[in-house]
């Protein structure tokens, strides 16, 4: 496994000696303990994707303090017993000393959780595989994840390059029926292969149908593709898909921000696909029935931000009829071609876009900017492994182009209109 993981332990307090307990006997220490680091991938086990009153407590607090304040394994009973003391503790740190709403039922969400039986084995697998884990702050961090706040994932557990991360910006997210059509197929491969032509990334779930159709035809064109998956990854799913699986991560990467052990489940499953969403340009529906899981994953572009776009069908196709909807009744902009999706994710489509080997600082500096979040060069620099230099030269060309706006606060990316 990554040696940014191996042997890291937390520092003080009930959850402080977790790491030591069940860290193998004789297993090998890095000499800097990351404990935020650690923090993160035990709150990844304690609550589930999307969980946003656990995002505001490490968002606020920090993820190795928020967890020392709430950190009390017991049974049911116990948990109750002690949830008004883990309130006080949190109002004693909290910077208004108004606790947010839903700390208490959060707690008790998670007490079931704080177990070494149930830390332990996923620490053990975690430790055996060659999964990295990449947290925000880190310069491998897809800075666009950031825009989904407190529901941020805690960290991203990486099969393949976690390097590559970064450069799935820009990428557009193609999602549709897991039982497509001949011409269902077609539009996806089609679209995928023009927009990887083009220096776009595919992002997308790894599911049968439309989602491996993507995948395929981005791997067949020699750009880089991104697999975002529900459960742990150390067991891939769909099984039928493992094949292209181990191809995405020798050419691109696998992504969850599941522990290791945890089984796909339909809440995991929408809350996926939130992730393939921010990841995202612009979001494009190929192909899907009234109650497809893609309608879930253009809503949570629509609340993004993200530019959407869907594939018309025949208005007598039950698998065009989902797409329909969203162009009468979500605003979503038609596409029927690449360069509508490119236009539609902000770029001219009259031009390519430029490589990364053509200027790898811009790219390196873009993936770093949040539409929302504004940040300083320094940070920029930190995200994006610039000097602070070359980040601030970067930012000044992006700037003149449109791209990018210094405020007060910090620079932000400008989203680019259709």
């Amino acid at each position: 496994m990554s040696a940014a993981i191996a042997g890291l332990a937390l520092d003080g307090g009930g959850a402080a000696k977790l790491l030591d307990r069940i860290s193998p006997p004789g297993a090998a220490r890095s000499a800097d303990h990351d404990s935020e680091r650690v923090a993160r991938l035990v709150w990844g086990v304690l609550g589930e994707p999307g969980d946003g009153v656990a995002g505001l407590l490490v968002d606020t607090l920090g993820a190795a303090r928020s967890l020392d304040l709430v950190w009390r394994p017991g049974t049911a009973d116990e948990a109750r017993a002690g949830a008004p003391a883990v309130l006080r503790r949190v109002a004693e740190e909290w910077p208004d000393r108004d606790v947010p709403a839903g700390v208490l039922a959060g707690f008790l969400r998670w007490a079931p959780r704080m177990s070494e039986t149930r830390i332990t084995p996923i620490w053990r697998m975690a430790q055996a595989s060659d999964a990295h884990f990449v947290m925000p702050g880190d310069p491998q961090w897809p800075a666009l994840l950031d825009d989904l706040g407190p529901h941020r994932p805690f960290g991203l557990w990486v099969r393949g390059d976690p390097g590559l991360l970064a450069r799935l910006d820009p990428a557009i997210g193609m999602v549709g029926s897991r039982t497509p059509t001949g011409y269902g197929n077609h539009v996806a491969s089609e679209l995928a292969a023009e927009l990887a032509g083009r220096g776009f990334a595919i992002v997308s779930g790894a599911a049968y149908g439309i989602d491996g159709a993507a995948h395929r035809a981005a791997l067949a064109s020699g750009a880089l593709t991104g697999a975002v998956l529900a459960g742990g990854i150390d067991r891939f799913y769909p099984a039928g898909h493992d094949d292209l699986l181990t191809r995405i991560v020798h050419d691109g990467v696998v992504v969850s921000e599941a522990p290791f052990g945890v089984a796909p489940t339909a809440w995991r499953f929408l809350q996926r696909n939130r992730l393939i969403a921010a990841l995202s340009r612009a979001v494009v529906v190929v192909e899907a029935a009234t109650r497809s899981g893609a309608l879930n994953t253009a809503s949570h572009a629509l609340a993004l931000g993200r530019p959407l776009g869907a594939v018309p069908g025949p208005i007598t196709a039950p698998l065009s009829a989902g797409c329909h909807l969203l162009i009468r009744d979500q605003g979503a902009a038609l596409v029927a071609s690449a360069d509508d999706v490119v236009e539609l994710a902000g770029f001219d489509a009259r031009e390519a876009l430029p490589r990364e080997a053509d200027d790898p600082r811009r790219g390196r500096a873009q993936s770093a900017l949040s539409t929302r979040t504004p940040r300083t060069v320094d940070e920029i620099a930190a995200r994006s492994g610039l000097s602070a230099d070359d980040a601030g030269a970067v930012l000044g060309l992006l700037a003149l182009e449109g791209l990018a706006r210094r405020s007060e606060s910090g620079w932000v990316s400008v989203p680019q209109k259709r």
